[in-house]
């Protein structure tokens, strides 16, 4: 049985629109490019093996569905698990579209494992059956993470399907059942956010050991739907709520990972990145291409596989070796640039006065390109809003442009600086308050932020 902890309450941090707390640090207090000397750089690869999926997600950002048109044959395929293990990659987590649908799926795992690396997957969890779980198992997988982006109705209508929500805790028994050890992730978007609290316990009863949310952002199938995302402004009243959520998660054996879109520097980074913290780690700007690289099922490779193909494919494996690819500068542009004046470079607006500049270099790179088209300035920040708000100001952000269509693209969207309490636009039924959320009697005894 888990070990729950108590309730206890947390200590307070910084008050809103103050300087962080003790412990975030306020600028780095060491030379980052001589850390970088010794890194090995990518040790985590995401892969999408197909395009193929059998979910029609609201938010998707490669917008899966029918696969590409020229993926990477068997041969290729096994190639590359190879130049992945010479690279020094030590997981390897394979994504879709689905990525159970491609047929070589499980030999690949197999290859993963065998080369020494860790095969990890995302999935929607639509169709794995038991058959399914345990030759997964039996290939050498060693952790999955279930899609649930929300409660019955909520998940269903932003995954497209029917049944999805059924489907997906199904595959989480047949995970238990198998022995194979999951976690959850989950977007954070209008329609799911009210409902985080009641989500975390569907999780939590479903045996998962951990969980990652991430922020919903306008890149592909999201990009069509701005009513879903989160307002700048709305970060105020949604990270109390994370904080809550995350701090019981922790202590019910639930470890929270959150996304790296989520952040940054405010009151409430010690609780959402609460291992790190332990470990005496903070959060320290992008890591495409350090930490991390992406590769699209053609044989494409970026440095984060969230990032748009346009902007920040370094090359293909088809044309290159992995290890030439590894030194375009699509996957160079965050080396030993941390707590340096060129990594402030690409800032603008907010970004480009803020504090944290030299170390957080405008937090996720993905996040802001999708909104400008452009990195360098990221409404999706708590410091952010919370400064804004000492201001008397608010930010929010209107669709200008919209995306072509295709797979990872983006639109273009204006930043509206206003008045804090300014008159809120008409005809948004999807508006985020805390007022929305809904706490379940079980939650009483946990304390609030």
């Amino acid at each position: 049985m888990t070990k729950v902890e108590k309730p206890r309450t947390p200590r307070r941090r910084a008050a809103a629109g103050a300087k962080s707390g003790p412990s975030t640090p306020e600028k780095p207090a060491f030379a980052y490019a001589e850390r970088l000397k010794d890194y090995r750089r990518t040790a985590y690869a995401v892969w999408e093996i197909t395009l193929k999926c059998n979910l029609g997600c609201t938010h998707c950002g490669s917008r899966a569905g029918d696969k590409r048109e020229d993926e990477l044959s068997t041969a290729e395929a096994l190639d590359l698990v190879q130049q992945l293990a010479d690279a020094g990659i030590t997981e390897v987590s394979l994504i879709g579209g689905e990525a159970f649908l491609r047929p070589d799926w499980l030999e690949i795992t197999r290859a993963i494992a065998d080369a020494g690396m860790i095969p990890t997957m995302v999935t929607g969890g639509y169709g794995i059956s038991l058959a399914t779980a345990q030759k997964m198992r039996d290939a050498g997988m060693a952790q999955v993470s279930i899609s649930l982006d929300g409660l019955e109705k909520t998940h269903d209508t932003l995954r497209g399907k029917p049944g999805s929500f059924f489907q997906a805790l199904q595959t989480a028994r047949n995970f238990r059942t198998a022995g194979l050890e999951f976690g959850c992730n989950s977007q954070i978007n209008r329609r799911s956010a009210p409902e985080l609290p009641r989500l975390y316990e569907v999780i939590r009863d479903a045996g998962a050991n951990g969980w990652q949310f991430s922020l919903t952002v306008p890149m592909g199938n999201a990009a069509d739907r701005p009513e879903l995302l989160i307002q700048p402004v709305e970060l105020l009243e949604l990270f109390p709520v994370l904080a809550r959520v995350t701090w019981r998660a922790n202590r019910e054996g639930v470890r929270v990972i959150p996304g790296n879109d989520i952040g940054f520097f405010g009151p409430y980074e010690e609780i959402l990145r609460e291992e790190q913290f332990r470990l005496g780690a903070f959060w320290q700007g992008c890591q495409a291409g350090l930490g991390s690289l992406g590769i699209e099922a053609d044989g494409k490779i970026k440095g984060c596989p969230s990032l748009p193909s346009d902007s920040y494919v370094g090359g293909n494996v088809r044309d290159l070796p992995l290890q030439e690819i590894l030194k375009a500068k699509e996957l160079t542009f965050n080396l030993e640039v941390g707590g340096t004046t060129e990594g402030t470079r690409p800032l603008w607006g907010f970004c480009k006065t803020c504090d944290y500049a030299d170390l957080c270099r405008g937090g996720c790179t993905w996040t802001a390109h999708v909104f400008f088209d452009k990195p360098g300035n990221n409404p999706h920040c708590h410091h952010r809003a919370l400064t804004m708000q000492s201001r008397g100001l608010r930010e929010r952000v209107e669709l200008r442009e919209k995306a072509s269509g295709l797979p990872f693209d983006n639109g273009v969207y204006e930043l509206k600086v206003e008045p804090l309490d300014a008159p809120w636009p008409q005809n948004d039924p999807l508006r985020f308050t805390a007022d929305k959320v809904v706490w379940p009697d079980s939650w009483s005894a946990w304390p609030t932020f």
